[in-house]
């Protein structure tokens, strides 16, 4: 349910369609837009890298939500277009000499190509069969990653080299220069996916995703509006993947772009809440956290109770496994509808009824 604030009337049609709709949002939002701007210079040991962690599994779970939230089409290869995305992005930079900037957006591009190409099937699948056709892109990309013909590429089992990212001649690779860079691109990424929604495509997706028959019915093209979500989810999945292969200082292996971590971006947005660019950003937080949470405890355990240190990581994936299913059972449109209950509360503040 959406609601005004009390005593928030909107007497034109901008006001009505005002991104930021209240002084009171607009604050808290400028607010941390600045925190995440200034953080560095707080210098709070690793918290530059994780949320840079953060940064990059937001930009993911924002493409994948585009497709698989907003449009329904149930996509499971999303590790395998990470690494697409990563080894074009090192390639373009190694084989052909353009910088990081051109060669991130032509990484994109390139994913959001491969993303059409296995987007096809869409248009006769749905459901269960659509999720079975993008596993088994999942798949088909992973082996072709380890092709000897695509060695020059993905650099086989030594992994794909990034050479240095140059920004005003001056080489990037500090943990704080890679942090504004991703950070950057993720705060691009969900004004962009916002403001989509707000859009005639973005509403040609939703209306798809609620009910394709009427939506055909309205005059909808569904191979068209299918195709371009999955060229659009798969693009900033691209771009997620180039980000990951700069965060990873310089190398990324084919190793990383399992069904694992396909899976690992399904559960983000099962989480944070399915066709909510919100949620992408709540469920990208709590999955790239609670594992390194787990981590972090059986460290701190690990001299005084090694037994225990040993059994929270021994059930790391089973822990993991347990909250996706809690999520689907009591709470399966996420935490972002937890969070618009919190708001619209307030809202109405002090008349909630």
């Amino acid at each position: 349910m959406s609601v005004n604030h009390c005593g928030d009337f909107k007497e034109t049609y901008a006001q009505d369609m005002r991104f930021l709709q209240t002084n009171f949002i607009r604050f808290w939002v400028y607010g941390l837009v600045l925190l995440l701007l200034f953080l560095p210079l707080f210098k709070f040991g690793q918290i530059i890298y994780y949320t840079s962690l953060v940064g990059v599994a937001v930009v993911g779970a924002v493409g994948l939500n585009i497709v698989t939230g907003f449009t329904g089409q149930i996509s499971l290869g999303q590790g395998a277009f990470l690494g697409v995305g990563a080894f074009s992005c090192a390639y373009f930079m190694r084989a052909w000499g353009v910088s990081f900037w051109l060669a991130m957006p032509m990484a994109g591009v390139t994913t959001a190509f491969v993303g059409m190409i296995f987007g096809i099937p869409s248009l006769r699948l749905k459901g269960l069969y659509l999720a079975i056709a993008t596993l088994a892109a999942q798949f088909i990309i992973e082996y072709a990653f380890l092709l000897p013909s695509l060695e020059k590429v993905t650099g086989g089992a030594y992994g794909a080299k990034f050479p240095p990212v140059m920004l005003f001649g001056n080489k990037v690779s500090s943990d704080v220069s890679i942090y504004y860079i991703i950070v950057i691109v993720a705060i691009l990424t969900v004004l962009y996916a916002s403001n989509l929604f707000r859009s005639r495509d973005g509403r040609a997706f939703v209306a798809v995703r609620d009910h394709y028959l009427s939506a055909e019915i309205m005059g909808i093209n569904l191979f068209k509006y299918r195709l371009l979500s999955f060229a659009i989810s798969s693009f900033f999945v691209g771009i997620a993947g180039c980000l990951m292969g700069l965060l990873s200082y310089g190398t990324v292996m084919a190793e990383e772009f399992t069904i694992k971590l396909s899976i690992e971006y399904l559960a983000m947005i099962i989480i944070g809440g399915m066709g909510s660019v919100i949620g992408s950003i709540f469920g990208a937080i709590f999955m790239t956290l609670f594992p390194l949470s787990l981590t972090l405890l059986s460290n701190a355990l690990a001299s005084s109770y090694p037994s225990v240190s040993a059994l929270i990581l021994s059930i790391n994936e089973g822990v993991f496994g347990l909250v996706v299913i809690l999520f689907l059972i009591f709470e399966p449109d996420g935490m972002a509808h937890r969070w618009r209950q919190i708001k619209a509360y307030w809202k109405l503040f002090p008349f909630s009824y």
